[in-house]
This record gives structure tokens, C-alpha cells and sequence, in this order.
């Protein structure tokens, strides 16, 4: 387990560095001074030194400068600093430090950094290539998948990112079903963009009877309302300045006060952010807190738009189709290799929630068994909308073939022997192309 030494003297990112560190399973030693980090460099042994070059006693670069002439071993030094200080920390990387970040900076980009430094090439946590994910086959989605069983455990803030329409609220709440499998805790979701602001500190916090005009009963807030579960709050970006400030106050203090009452209200929940806008550009245009970035900035998983990861058009349409069919009490519909072709070209600007507008309006409206790309796509220039994206012969050819090879199995219960019969090909033939195309067929090829 590498070991690190913090020296930020900021409350809250201090706090937000070593909530993450110690997430992503770093050992991590924080101090806000650096006399007092000098003391612990000089008597035991770190892999790496994390330092804000503005501390109130002595500064990052002093620190350094003294490690440098008075510790035999010296451990790679990463600075943080502001815009106006990078000539420093320029002329530190001259004199021997490893890298710096400047603010504001994403906590997964320090994360990797540090990485980079105190890990062997190649030991980097990766996600197989056939491993199966909930949340789809693309390789961005695998290695989502394969981070939110931790991040569920352990994270008590998170912020999701993305384009509207990504998938957001369907990863917050895969998070909130590993943290909570029996079910029993609540998921409360809130468009912060969709409250009218002077109603919107009344909904997340609640009121009082008699608070204001109309006040007319006791109201709990979301925030009561998630106590103990998760608390979603989407759009997180259109909070006005003073909602800010009252947002991370909650998160220092984990309570409440309505509207109105006298008490403070313990709160015990996880908070997922989300939205689809900039907030590093937005703190760097004073539109958004730099401490209430951090403070929600602790774990950031950045979901990409449907157009970047093409593997996962086709699993989520035949997921949607299962879907559709459950709801309807009726046997799931297929799709024409027109339509698997016309929604691999499609550029999808809508992402995933356009996707499912169109299988859920093309399960209404067609009668047929077998949807077709005019089913799915109302004109030929929808479906040449995204012509640039058009797969080649031979990726077509190949993902028609393996979708065909899954719905086989999955009709015959994975039963390889049945399946390859019916397919016309051997067992040892079927596994080859089961293994290819991450279909999940562990073991040695059958005989």
C-alpha cells in the first residue's frame, strides 16, 4: 500500500484528497503545516508528497527545499498551486519535482499522477476485455462497472458527469442498489434545474407550518427524505450562489434546518451529483463555489456521450426491447439488420434517452414482429443523420453474427451443445466464437 504525505492546509480540500486517497486505497498522512509535514518527512519513509505551494507557515516550495538538502531518500514531490504561481512550480520541476496540478483541478487527475509515480508499469487495475458489466460491453462502461461496487461502499459523495440524456440518473441509482441490495432505503432524485429558485430551498430542506404564505402543514425535505439512503441532485450546476453556500454547509455538518424551525436535523445519507455543464469551467469563471467543487468532486465518474462508445447501441437496444416486452406482457421484438445497421450510423445526439424514445415509440406504433429501421426511424434523413458513423461491411457482418450467436444460446439456456446443433457448426466452433465475442464462456474449448 503506497503511503502519502498531505500538506494542504484548506479544510475542505484536505478532506476531499484524503476521503479520495484513502478510497482508491493509498495510506494517507495529512497535515496543514509544513513544519509539521518537515517533522514526519524527516523520520519516515513516504512514496510520494502531495503540497500546496501557499501554506501558512512555511510554503510547498520551502518544504521541498529543505527536503531536498536534508533527506537522504527524497520522494517525488506533486505540487498544487494557483494560475498565478506556476512560475514556481515550473522552476520546482526543474530542481527535481515530479509534476503539479493547478486549480482547479479534477481529484482523479492528481489520482492518476500519483499513480503513475508510486506503481510499477502494468500494475494498473484494468477490466478484462470480455468482462460482462450491467451497464453495457463498451470498455468505457466495463471499467464504470467495475469501479462501482467500491465506490458504492465506500464513497459517501459523488459526482456524475455528462451529456444530457447519458445516463446519469441510471448510474446513480446502479450505486445506490449496490450500497443498498435489500431494497429497503430510500433513492430521492431532484432536477435542481426544473425547482423554481424561490421554492427550492423550502424542497430541499423542508418548512415548518406556518413558515411562509400557504405553509399550511409540516413538510420534509429531501434531504430528510434520503436519510439513509441516497440523495440524487441532478442539474446540480443551475443552484443559485446562496444555495451554494447552504449546499455545503449540509455537507460539513451532515444536518438541516427547515424553513422556519429552530432545530437542526441529523442526516445521514450519500449525495450524488450530477450534471451535464462544466463546473471546472465554471469555477474558473466564478459561476460555481471552488469549495463546493471539491467538496462534491470527491469521487467524479465521467459517463461518455452514446456516440463514443458504438458497442454498447445494439446491447442497449435489445435491453430496451426486453424491457418494452415485460411491460407489454409480450414476446420480446427483434431487429432487422437494416435497423441494427441504422442505429449503429445514427449519431445519437440525444444519447441514451433518445434510444429509448425510439424503441419505446416503435414497440407502440409496429405492429411487426421484426422491427425495421422505418419502424425506429421516422425519415430517411434521420437515418442518414449519422452516415459519418456508418460501420464497415465486415463490423456489421461481425456484430450481426455474434448477436445472432447470443439470442441462440439464450433460446437453448446457454446450452452449448443444443445451440451449436442448431446453428449448424461444432461445439469447439461455437466456443471459439463465444470467446471472441465476449459472450462468457469460461473454461478449456470442448472436444
Amino acid at each position: 500500500m503506497a503511503r502519502i504525505c498531505l500538506i494542504e492546509d484548506d479544510p475542505i480540500m484536505g478532506e476531499s484528497l484524503s476521503d479520495r486517497f484513502l478510497l482508491e486505497g493509498f495510506s494517507l498522512d495529512w497535515f496543514k503545516r509544513g513544519e509539521a509535514a518537515l517533522e514526519a518527512l524527516g523520520g519516515q519513509p513516504y512514496d510520494a508528497v502531495i503540497s500546496d505551494v501557499r501554506l501558512p507557515d512555511v510554503s510547498g516550495e520551502d518544504v521541498f527545499n529543505r527536503v531536498m538538502q536534508e533527506v537522504e531518500s527524497v520522494p517525488p514531490f506533486l505540487f498544487i498551486t494557483a494560475y498565478a504561481s506556476v512560475d514556481r512550480a515550473v522552476d520546482m520541476l526543474k530542481r527535481g519535482a515530479y509534476d503539479y496540478v493547478t486549480k482547479p483541478f479534477d481529484i482523479g487527475e492528481l489520482i492518476t499522477k500519483v499513480r503513475r509515480v508510486v506503481e510499477p508499469p502494468g500494475s494498473l487495475t484494468t477490466v478484462g476485455a470480455s468482462e460482462p458489466s450491467v451497464l453495457g460491453p463498451s470498455a468505457a462502461m466495463r471499467s464504470l462497472a467495475a469501479q462501482a461496487p467500491r465506490i458504492a461502499a465506500r464513497a459517501r459523495t459523488v459526482l456524475i458527469t455528462g451529456e444530457s440524456g447519458v445516463g446519469k440518473e441510471i448510474m446513480a441509482r446502479h450505486l445506490h442498489a449496490l450500497a443498498h441490495p435489500q431494497g429497503s432505503a430510500p433513492f430521492v432524485a431532484v432536477n435542481c434545474g426544473a425547482i423554481p429558485q424561490n421554492l427550492i430551498e423550502a424542497a430541499l430542506f423542508g418548512h415548518e407550518r406556518g413558515a411562509f404564505t400557504g405553509a399550511e402543514r409540516l413538510h420534509k425535505g429531501h434531504f430528510e427524505q434520503a436519510h439513509t439512503g441516497t440523495l440524487f441532485l441532478d442539474e446540480i450546476a443551475e443552484l443559485t450562489p446562496a444555495m451554494q453556500v447552504n449546499l455545503l454547509r449540509i455537507l460539513q455538518d451532515r444536518r438541516v434546518q427547515r424553513l422556519g424551525g429552530e432545530n437542526w436535523i441529523e442526516v445521514d445519507l450519500r449525495l450524488i451529483c450530477a450534471t451535464n455543464r462544466d463546473t471546472r469551467a465554471m469555477v474558473e469563471q466564478g459561476r460555481f463555489r471552488e469549495d463546493l467543487y471539491y467538496r462534491i468532486n470527491v469521487v467524479h465518474l465521467a459517463i461518455p456521450p452514446l456516440r463514443s462508445r458504438p458497442d454498447d447501441v445494439l446491447w442497449l437496444a435489445h435491453t430496451l426491447l426486453a424491457e418494452q416486452a415485460a411491460q407489454m406482457n409480450e414476446a420480446p421484438r427483434t431487429l432487422s439488420p437494416g435497423a441494427r445497421a441504422a442505429l449503429l450510423a445514427h449519431a445519437w445526439p440525444g444519447n441514451v434517452r433518445e434510444l429509448r424514445n425510439r424503441i419505446e415509440r416503435a414497440c407502440v406504433l409496429s405492429s411487426h414482429v421484426v422491427l425495421s429501421a422505418a419502424d425506429l426511424f421516422e425519415t430517411a434523413a434521420e437515418i442518414e443523420s449519422g452516415a459519418s458513423g456508418l460501420p464497415t461491411l465486415a463490423d456489421f457482418t461481425s456484430e450481426a453474427e455474434r448477436s445472432y450467436v447470443q439470442a441462440v444460446l439464450q433460446r437453448f439456456d446457454g446450452k452449448v451443445g443444443s445451440a451449436a446443433a442448431a446453428l449448424g457448426i461444432s461445439r469447439k466452433t461455437l466456443w471459439e466464437k463465444c470467446k471472441r465475442y465476449g459472450l462468457g464462456m469460461d473454461g478449456p474449448p470442448p472436444n
